[in-house]
């Protein structure tokens, strides 16, 4: 299959889009990757979009409206994809949307909402839209999060020693391989610097910037005492945040009237980020720690997360042959491909589900959709091949 995956993650600033050549072949699932570009929300979008997450309130209208724009603005860089990547064609399209909210109660995962109507995609495109890809894991008893965790199992499978697969967008989650693989939300990774950027620049600038602020500032110490005492980094994994709980109110309410400057406020939380991703990897005693995301460009943060990491090898999965940018694409891009297939996409020990379940929900292209031939394998191992620079 030709499949153009869809992804925005919690930094809520851009969708990012994918082309693969997929196939399942002899246990393996083959992915060749074609490309990938990435499209900024467009300025009033964002900002109505930042305005409508907790927490904020918004009514019905607004959601109603974000919906619309979101799946168009979807729908617009899954074009864009189809004509760059495969000649204006393709076979499916799995986008996972916007998360607007993730309902997580005692610990427990109750809901979750990703905006971007399907039926703009499928529309603008004539292809088929996987979606709403978290809902099924929810319904099974899981966390809905991280999904990315059976592609990594996957991708790393027979990998010698034991990996551990990071991704830092606006929230930090971790796969770390295995005979008993586990994965979950370490806590905010970009999500508290690019608040306290925000805060500090009154907006006009949204993250640090080839942690140059992090890197001029100078970590306060009763600060990072305060952001460390937070519970949800003591719980116990499975487990999923997002930024229903680390968002600028959550920095208000920590700073507690502290007078510190902008760059001291930067690095605090980049120690943070760096402390709690090290802390909850420490008892997994990974070999290696593979990092890809928007926190791979910080190179403050990378160097205190390498520095906390102990012995473990400190890695981008650019130097595995997928590109750090692309990843989670490319993660939902496979997901989507499953879900055609009638396989399961989640993996029970990763998000804590009953059982592995197929995820997400199908909208028909314009000559509707006919499931492919049921495979006679179960995936076991994955694969890509990066085969565009």
């Amino acid at each position: 299959m030709r499949v153009i995956g869809l992804m925005s993650g919690t930094s809520h600033d851009a969708i990012d889009a994918v082309g693969a050549d997929i196939v399942l072949r002899d246990e393996t699932v083959h992915v060749e990757l074609i490309g990938q570009l990435s499209r900024p929300y467009p300025g009033s979008l964002r900002s109505e979009l930042i305005a409508a997450l907790p927490p904020g309130s918004v009514d019905m209208a607004t959601v109603c409206r974000l919906d619309t724009a979101i799946g168009r603005a979807f729908a617009d860089a899954a074009a864009a994809g189809m004509d760059e990547f495969f000649g204006g064609s393709a076979d499916l399209i799995a986008s996972h949307g916007q998360t607007v909210y993730h309902w997580v109660s005692d610990g427990a995962t109750r809901g979750t909402l990703q905006l971007g109507q399907p039926a703009w995609i499928a529309e603008r495109t004539g292809v088929p839209v996987v979606s709403d890809f978290r809902s099924r894991d929810i319904a099974a008893g899981g966390q809905g999060a991280p999904l990315v965790g059976h592609f990594d199992v996957l991708w790393l499978a027979g990998r010698p020693g034991r990996a551990a697969v990071l991704n830092i967008g606006g929230i930090a989650n971790v796969t770390v391989t295995g005979d008993q693989p586990v994965a979950f939300d370490a806590g905010p990774g970009n999500a508290l610097i690019d608040a306290a950027v925000e805060r500090g620049t009154g907006g006009a600038a949204h993250f640090d910037r080839d942690g140059v602020r992090a890197a001029r500032g100078k970590v306060d110490a009763r600060l990072l005492e305060t952001l460390l005492a937070e519970p949800y980094y003591r719980a116990v994994a499975p487990k999923t945040t997002g930024k229903e709980l680390f968002n600028h109110a959550y920095l208000e309410r920590v700073l507690d009237g502290r007078t510190l400057s902008t760059d001291d406020i930067v690095a605090s939380v980049t120690e943070l980020t760096a402390r709690t991703i090290a802390d909850a990897l420490a008892p997994l005693r990974p070999t290696e720690v593979i990092v890809s995301g928007g926190g791979t460009r910080n190179p403050t943060l990378m160097a205190l997360l390498g520095a906390h990491l102990d012995d473990a090898k400190l890695c981008t999965s650019d130097e595995l042959g997928l590109p750090s940018a692309a990843k989670e694409a490319t993660a939902f891009a496979v997901l989507g491909f499953l879900t055609a297939h009638g396989l399961a996409g989640s993996h029970p020990a990763c998000t804590g589900a009953r059982r592995a379940a197929i995820l997400g929900s199908i909208t028909p292209g314009a000559a509707g959709f006919t499931l492919p031939a049921a495979p006679t394998t179960v995936p076991r191992r994955l694969r890509v091949n990066h085969v565009r620079g």
